[in-house]
């Protein structure tokens, strides 16, 4: 590596130089004439239309839909890098209403083709090239679709509810700050700080870092409660009521496009192997020294370890990683750090955690740590430089395909992941650091797999039970019914523990997206475990499924690697793995 990287905030000058750059103001005017222009193809959409015709504007269409993305991507960006910037929270809100209402004045392509014969659609379809998937996915939804003037308010109403809600959420929530004791002083720290401690050799540091976290989300709880409530009813009221969607997780799985018996699968599979999670917790409380883990121990080291990485330290082995796997993935990596893409600092009112935003495919992603050097933040980063290289991976595509659906969007970041603990491991001479890497690829799968399929079950049981009414308190009981069941008699949980699930912001803003990161999991299991077997013959066609993006059907595209995710016997075959990574950690000395 020939560059040396530090912290820094990212740059959107690859977007516009800030809300008042002349041409931020002007793409606004630029959208509204596109779509005006775009209005006057609806008297030539009929079931006769020449391909040519049909290409041409769905080209046209796609021209501005990637500039719509651009200028919602920038006011999305501004915000997450500070939640408390009026002016950011302003423009995100503005820039919402525009694009509800450009997509009413457009909506009408998409009626019509959700309506178009199957034989004309077939016939289309032929010629759609790169748009082919994107077409037979939107028609997927046809049974679900209202009338225009109907999807025309829904548009609208979600400008002012799900959307105004859910920044009032992030809002309220990345404003908070906590205070807790750290080695005789008395710190304030951000969501992200404070989290890093329940990684801490202190048991009673980590006890109070959840306890001093719960508190402050448990004072808001009330709201929080009720803004969670409102979402899911505003969910079914137009999901399941209005469009007929059969139960809430329904919708998610649609718009993955994987079957409702396939998640149930992996869920029911999820639940029958628990007990190799049971099995580590318990191995886990006897290296660490305690009769029995309590949750605040989830995530203890095995090993007191102060091993900390520096951010250049980190980027560098993060890269050597992925060149070792293949430069080409080096070489993506790089170039999102080289865009100064990276926003890594840790800040008041920045957006905690971690995530990988792609705008456009001619566009190179954004990505957004809250880096603190330690071995976790090294394996987020390589995470979401794997979605980042995702992304560049199928940047051919256009704007429509791109993007892979949410359970294979976790497939390059996952197995950037696996790469960079390889390398940590193979490098690490120290064995209890050793150790301690494994315990933690093992603290990670349970994070990913068992706790993110986990939220999915709560989020179905708090769907239907906010239907019937339930109240935030009951919703909160639930919840620990939930983790009890999840961790049975190995983990004792503390009862503070039942406000969690208000601290999780994708059961907010984005209704059953958890499970899919068990399911990537899993998924990267099977594919890294080929990988070990095949070596250099398996690239191939890891490539492909990275290479395709969003352009085929996922169930289809696994296929085409041998994989199929229909049958429990898969999903089993990835806990088997984790069985084996627990039973390497009751080898180890």
């Amino acid at each position: 590596m020939t560059n040396t990287y530090s912290q820094s905030p990212w740059s959107l000058a690859d977007l516009y130089q800030g809300f008042d750059d002349p041409l931020y103001k002007a793409a606004f005017d630029e959208i509204r004439q596109g779509a005006e222009r775009f209005q006057a193809y609806r008297e030539q959409l009929v079931p006769e239309i020449s391909e040519d015709l049909f290409i041409s504007i769905i080209t046209e269409f796609e021209h501005f839909y990637r500039l719509i993305s651009r200028l919602g991507g920038f006011t999305q960006l501004a915000f997450a890098a500070d939640t408390q910037d009026q002016a950011a929270q302003a423009q995100v809100a503005r820039a919402d209403q525009f694009q509800a209402e450009i997509s009413n004045q457009t909506l009408f392509f998409n009626l019509w083709w959700k309506a178009l014969d199957d034989a004309n659609a077939e016939r289309l379809l032929q010629a759609a090239g790169d748009y082919h998937y994107w077409l037979v996915a939107m028609r997927n939804f046809k049974d679900y679709t209202l009338s225009e003037p109907e999807e025309k308010i829904v548009n609208i109403k979600d400008v002012t509810g799900v959307n105004a809600l859910n920044m009032l959420y992030d809002s309220i929530t990345n404003r908070y700050t906590f205070k807790i004791e750290v080695e005789g002083e008395m710190k304030e720290l951000t969501r992200g700080e404070i989290a890093a401690l329940v990684r801490e050799p202190d048991p009673e540091l980590r006890a109070r870092a959840y306890q001093t976290m719960y508190a402050v989300y448990q004072a808001d709880a009330p709201i929080l409660g009720q803004i969670y409530q409102t979402l899911v009813r505003d969910w079914r009221n137009e999901n399941l009521n209005l469009r007929g969607f059969k139960s809430p997780i329904s919708v998610r799985n649609l718009v993955n496009d994987i079957p409702d018996d396939v998640v149930e699968t992996l869920l029911e599979v999820t639940r029958q192997n628990a007990g190799h999670f049971h099995r580590f917790f318990r191995l886990k409380a006897q290296r660490i020294g305690m009769d029995k883990l309590r949750r605040y121990d989830i995530y203890a080291p095995v090993e007191k370890s102060d091993k900390k990485y520096p951010y250049d330290q980190a980027a560098e082995i993060v890269l050597e990683s992925f060149h070792e796997f293949d430069p080409r993935f080096a070489d993506m990596a790089k170039e999102i750090f080289d865009a100064q893409h990276i926003d890594s600092q840790v800040r008041k009112g920045k957006m905690g955690g971690a995530f990988c935003a792609t705008i456009s495919p001619d566009l190179t992603p954004w990505v957004l740590l809250n880096y603190q050097g330690k071995a976790d933040d090294v394996a987020t980063m390589a995470h979401e430089l794997g979605h980042g290289i995702h992304s560049l991976m199928a940047r051919q595509h256009s704007a429509f395909t791109q993007h892979a659906c949410l359970p294979l969007a976790e497939t390059a970041s996952t197995f950037g992941e696996m790469m960079l603990i390889d390398k940590l491991l193979a490098e690490e001479s120290d064995q209890a650091v050793r150790r301690d890497l494994l315990f933690r690829q093992m603290d990670d799968a349970f994070a990913t797999i068992l706790r993110q399929n986990y939220f999915a079950m709560f989020e179905k049981e708090a769907h239907e039970m906010i239907a019937k009414g339930a109240q935030v308190d009951e919703l909160a009981e639930a919840y620990l019914q939930n983790l009890k069941s999840e961790f049975s008699d190995a983990v004792e949980i503390a009862d503070e523990f039942r406000w969690e699930w208000i601290m999780i912001p994708h059961i907010y803003g984005v209704p059953f997206y958890v499970y899919a990161y068990a399911f990537g999991q899993l998924l990267v299991l099977s594919l890294y475990k080929q990988y070990q077997a095949e070596g250099a013959a398996f690239k191939p066609r890891y490539m492909d499924i990275l290479s395709a993006g969003g352009s085929v059907a996922p169930v289809e595209l696994l296929a085409r690697a041998g994989i199929d995710v229909t049958r429990a016997e898969f999903w089993q075959g990835g806990y088997d793995v984790i069985a084996e990574m627990v039973t390497t950690l009751e080898g180890l000395g």
